[in-house]
Order: C-alpha cells, then sequence, then structure tokens
C-alpha cells in the first residue's frame, strides 16, 4: 500500500490579513493573492475611493467579508491612534504585509537630514507601529505572518536611491530582531525583496533617472533590462505570490530571511 504523501497547506481560510499600501500595485497584488487562498483581507491605504475598488475587486469564497482602513503611514501619531482603534473593534489579523511606497530618489549625500527622518518615521517607526498593534492578537492565536515589502538594496546598494538604500536596511534590521523574538508565539518576520517591477514607482525612478543623465527614459529601461538574468521586469503578481506563499501555514519554519524576488538581479547570496 503507498504511503499517504502530505500535500503543501497553503490554505488561508479562517485567517485574516492587513495588507498596508494596497490602493495599487504590489499591495494590491499581495492582496488579490492572499484573497484567493481565502483569507479575509482588510486593504489598507491613504485613498478611501481606490481602497473600495481594490476592496470590490477580491476574490470572494466561504463568506469572505474583505474590508477597508484609512491611514497615511506617514503620520504615526494618527496611525497609532487608527491601529489601536481597530485592533479593539475587530478580530484578530493573522497575517500583516507591510509595504509603502519608497523614498524620493537621488544620491545620499544630496539628501537632507529631514528626508531621512521622514523615511525613517514611514518606514520604520510605521512598520513598527502596526505590528504593535496587532502583536497581541498573533499571540493569542498562536499564528502571525510578518512581510515586509523592502528592497534588494538590504543586500547591494542600489545607485541613485540613498535615503532608501539606507532606511530599508534598517527596516531589515527590524525585521531580523523581531524574528527572533517572536518566533515561541508561532509568528514569523520575513522580508521579500522586490527587484525592478513593473509599478508606478520603477517608472517614476526610470523618469528621474533619465532627466538626471541625459537619456531617454526608453534607453534607462533597456540599460536596466540588461543586467537582469531573467531578461525582463517582475509583475506585481509574482511578488504577490511569494507574499501570499510566507503568509501560509506551509511556510512556519520560514522565518529572518530576505526573499528577492529580481529575475536573478542581486549580485550576491
Amino acid at each position: 500500500m503507498r504511503a499517504k504523501v502530505a500535500s503543501m497547506n497553503i490554505d488561508l481560510n479562517g485567517k485574516n490579513a492587513l495588507v498596508c499600501g494596497a490602493s495599487k500595485g504590489i499591495g494590491r497584488a499581495a492582496a488579490q493573492e492572499l484573497a484567493q487562498l481565502g483569507a479575509t483581507v482588510t486593504v489598507m491605504a491613504r485613498s478611501e475611493d481606490k481602497l473600495r475598488s481594490v476592496c470590490e475587486s477580491l476574490s470572494r469564497q466561504n463568506q469572505q467579508q474583505h474590508g477597508i482602513l484609512v491611514a497615511d503611514a506617514c503620520d504615526t501619531e494618527s496611525l497609532q491612534q487608527t491601529m489601536e482603534a481597530f485592533a479593539r473593534s475587530n478580530p484578530p489579523i493573522h497575517i500583516l504585509v507591510n509595504n509603502s511606497g519608497g523614498p524620493p530618489a537621488g544620491p545620499a549625500n544630496l539628501a537632507g537630514e529631514a528626508q531621512f527622518l521622514e523615511a525613517f518615521q514611514q518606514h520604520l517607526i510605521g512598520n513598527h507601529v502596526i505590528f504593535r498593534a496587532l502583536f497581541q492578537g498573533m499571540k493569542a492565536e498562536g499564528y502571525g505572518r510578518v512581510i515586509n515589502v523592502i528592497s534588494t538594496s538590504v543586500k547591494a546598494p542600489l545607485t541613485g536611491l540613498g535615503v532608501s538604500n539606507t532606511i530599508r536596511g534598517a527596516v531589515a534590521s527590524w525585521a531580523k530582531t523581531l524574528a527572533g523574538e517572536v518566533a515561541p508565539f508561532g509568528i514569523t518576520v520575513n522580508n521579500v525583496l522586490p527587484g525592478a517591477t513593473e509599478t508606478d514607482r520603477l517608472d517614476e525612478i526610470y523618469s528621474g533617472k533619465a532627466q538626471r543623465l541625459g537619456k531617454s527614459v526608453d534607453q534607462v529601461r533597456r540599460e536596466a533590462l540588461a543586467e537582469i538574468p531573467a531578461g525582463r521586469f517582475g509583475k506585481p503578481e509574482e511578488l504577490g505570490q511569494a507574499i501570499a506563499f510566507l503568509a501560509t501555514p506551509a511556510a512556519a519554519y520560514i522565518n529572518g530571511i530576505n526573499l528577492p524576488v529580481d529575475g536573478g538581479r542581486t549580485p550576491c547570496l
């Protein structure tokens, strides 16, 4: 008699997820993938109209009741109040996807102190405020997945993204530290590192680079493609699928890692 082989458990039915920066791009794609795996998803961003549109587009099965949360990660004092109220009035969140728009491009040596402080507040402090509000719920449930969407720059700094390189590195170190602290409670903390992905953020970076170097945007894009072994840019849904997998029971023993999703571009292990 053939032995029964256990199947990979990627079922998220009964799990609740909060996806930040979900009005477009990678955040929206992550919300869609989590919903397809059965999670009930709350999408968070600043634009209520965009969030309602995303919410309506999510898969609905097994009586999923998706929702929206309007908040601004840049205003951490207001964010803390919003998150604490959300945690009090809603079922525990099992899955948190921290995702926020990157700081403006430019070299580190030309950035003012305020730019570093604003980015630090938005990304690291914002992530921490959200996590702290949800931590006790995850702990009580014995299940937590924190996935931070940051950048391959935490492995190899990217030219022309001085503030982003600096702050993303701080977020990665925060996540690695947190991963060791919360693992005993059934909570994992991991980072997904997008490479060049077809989003509004990529368009902004390449447009700025083209203007700075006196090149056409098409030329800048061709040069970028030449550095990617896969020969193409990533798609938001490919990032969403990586995020969704890390949120599942199948990923329970993956903790404290940086996962590049970049077509092989990052030049180091």
